[in-house]
């Protein structure tokens, strides 16, 4: 998922890597199914950046030069911990 402004990767219509919106254009505006649409994309888009900011909080992650297997493994655990602080 990207927002209106991502150019690139969306060689083939039929099969987009990645999601953006519908753009309304000067000539041409949105259609009521468009708009609905990009409501959609918007509200799954602000969970997961909903996401990335709780990840942000964990200062450990500014320092995180390691593999991908043990940074896998890091944000797991703190995935749990900020579920667990959330639930509180």
């Amino acid at each position: 998922m990207a927002d209106l402004g991502f150019l690139g990767l969306d060689d083939d219509p039929d099969d987009p890597v990645v999601v953006t919106g519908f753009k309304a254009t000067r000539a041409r505006k949105l259609t009521t199914s468009e708009k609905e649409g990009n409501r959609a994309l918007a509200a799954a888009r602000a969970l997961v950046e909903h996401g990335f900011a709780h990840l942000k909080n964990w200062r450990i992650l500014t320092k995180l030069r390691t593999d991908p297997a043990r940074a896998i493994g890091l944000l797991r655990v703190l995935f749990v911990l900020t579920n667990l602080e959330g639930a509180r």
